[in-house]
């Protein structure tokens, strides 16, 4: 090779690695440098944010409050004014500051409500909400044959069949012709007579809805 080609060569070789080195470069994304004294914070280390207060159970706005009934009661920021308590026979419940206030009677939510009228003497906004923890004051009564005698936590809505099911059934020995109902109502006692077999055959109009108190005996 003559000694001028050998210099165009030296000059170009270098020339073309160069923007070989260029384009790769180019191909990559730019990292940004971090800013002095500010590092990003790990997202396990941010603040937790404080959830909201609970809201009411299912049947907030239908259930009845009654005596036993245990209730929990939270005000928003105050735990001394949270905590659970039992609904006394008279139907009060006692919370400080306000000494008695009158449960029984109320839906969970209208309690909430009273609650919070009566501490905004003491509080501003005050954010409440009632929650029925325990059943007490909602119960039926089975009497004869049947699997399991003696009361029984009603649920909402609870008809004869269920009540029935809830205590094991009737047994083999049951008159399913004879069971009834006894009821006081108004000061009234009542005595209602069951239609239990055609009840089972899915008869909606013979499937009771129960009320608290009531006695269902099965001869």
């Amino acid at each position: 090779m003559k000694p001028g080609e050998l210099l165009i060569w030296a000059f170009f070789v270098p020339s073309l690695f160069c923007q070989a080195q260029d384009k790769d470069s180019a191909g990559k994304p730019a990292q940004p440098a971090p800013a002095v004294g500010q590092p990003a914070p790990a997202a396990s280390t941010l603040p937790a944010v404080a959830p909201p207060p609970l809201a009411a159970g299912a049947a907030a706005d239908t259930y009845v409050i009654g005596a036993s009934d245990v209730i929990a009661v939270s005000v928003w920021k105050e735990p001394t004014l949270s905590g659970s308590l039992l609904v006394r026979p008279d139907g009060m419940i006692s919370l400080p500051l306000l000494g008695d206030v009158q449960a029984s009677g109320l839906t969970p939510l209208q309690l909430a409500d009273q609650i919070a009228t009566k501490l905004k003497k003491f509080i501003q906004d005050p954010n409440v909400s009632v929650v029925v923890s325990q059943i007490h004051s909602k119960v039926v009564y089975l009497m004869g044959e049947v699997g399991k005698k003696g009361p029984i936590e009603m649920t909402p809505g609870m008809t004869l069949l269920e009540a029935i099911g809830s205590a094991g059934g009737i047994t083999e020995f049951a008159n399913a012709k004879k069971i009834y109902i006894l009821r006081d109502e108004a000061g009234k006692h009542e005595k209602i007579p069951v239609h239990y077999k055609e009840a089972l055959k899915g008869n909606s109009a013979f499937d009771l809805v129960l009320k608290p108190g009531d006695t269902i005996v099965v001869p």
